[in-house]
């Protein structure tokens, strides 16, 4: 199978569903709700942005849609079928690199095929052409610690992408860059995209990141987290930093996201200090009784 080929497989796969899922913790009675019948769907072959307020289960969500949790209630399906479990039909970048410091680039490149006993004559050549893609073929042989952040990130979009997964589920990957490194990395990941047209669901508390990357723009709610909004960027492909912060649609979209996430983020600094004047005001009736 040629490389075409392959990649229209990909997009021919890769829907999720997320129906009517919640997820609690802690007992029944005392449970902490994190995600509520939240229901949104991850389109094949579109790069979905999920963005919201900090600590609105974003995290959980990644962990439910990647198998290593499951759902207290509802249904996450991918291409109709449950999901039950981790799987190499989707990979998971974290904001933390997780390339193997005693490994070269070329060999962190090749782990999950090695580990798969799977590596063949296409394979090898799948890891050069990575290579050559993200530019790392001059460090090959350098290991970790002599790449620069973005570099790291670089040697893991192509580990990654060399297995091929049908959903690729993004955990705020530039997070910690400096801005210029961050903003190279948006056009750089935005230029793979658009190659390989694979799912992509990209998590992130950056609007501008948001909006330059999403085809689809996924607004949360505060915790108990669900969709608050789902707005489609209906902006030219491909795109540049300079063009797409003069762009009047992509302005447009980014108030209307801004006045959404300003809304939420209230909500949680209110609940926030309601808590806070609670417990000033029992320990208050503590102190007084003693």
């Amino acid at each position: 199978m040629n490389q075409t080929e392959t990649t229209k497989q990909k997009i021919d796969a890769g829907e999720i569903i997320v129906a009517n899922m919640s997820k609690y913790y802690g007992a029944v009675q005392f449970h902490k709700d994190v995600v509520k019948d939240c229901s949104f769907a991850i389109e094949r072959g579109k790069l979905t942005v999920m963005i919201g307020p900090s600590g609105c289960g974003k995290s959980t969500l990644i962990r439910l849609l990647a198998g290593f949790e499951k759902p207290s209630s509802g249904t996450i399906t991918l291409n109709g079928h449950p999901i039950t479990g981790p799987a190499h039909d989707r990979l998971v970048l974290f904001q933390e690199t997780a390339l193997f410091p005693w490994m070269t680039t070329y060999d962190n490149i090749l782990y999950g095929p090695r580990a798969r006993g799977e590596v063949t004559k296409e394979t090898l050549d799948l890891a050069e052409f990575l290579l050559n893609k993200v530019g790392l073929q001059d460090f090959r042989r350098k290991y970790p610690m002599q790449l620069s952040g973005g570099m790291q990130r670089r040697a893991e979009l192509a580990r990654a992408m060399i297995n091929n997964p049908q959903v690729m589920i993004l955990d705020e990957p530039f997070r910690g860059l400096d801005a210029m490194t961050k903003e190279l990395m948006w056009e750089y990941y935005s230029t793979l995209y658009e190659e390989n047209r694979r799912t992509n669901f990209f998590v992130t508390t950056d609007i501008d990141e948001a909006i330059f990357l999403a085809d689809r723009l996924l607004i949360m709610s505060n915790i108990p987290t669900q969709v608050r909004a789902v707005l489609e960027v209906d902006v030219p492909r491909p795109r540049k930093l300079t063009d797409i912060v003069e762009n009047d649609r992509a302005n447009e979209i980014k108030m209307e996201a801004l006045s959404i996430l300003h809304e939420e983020a209230m909500k949680s600094f209110s609940r926030g200090s309601k808590a806070a004047a609670d417990f000033v005001e029992a320990y208050s009736r503590r102190v007084a009784k003693t």
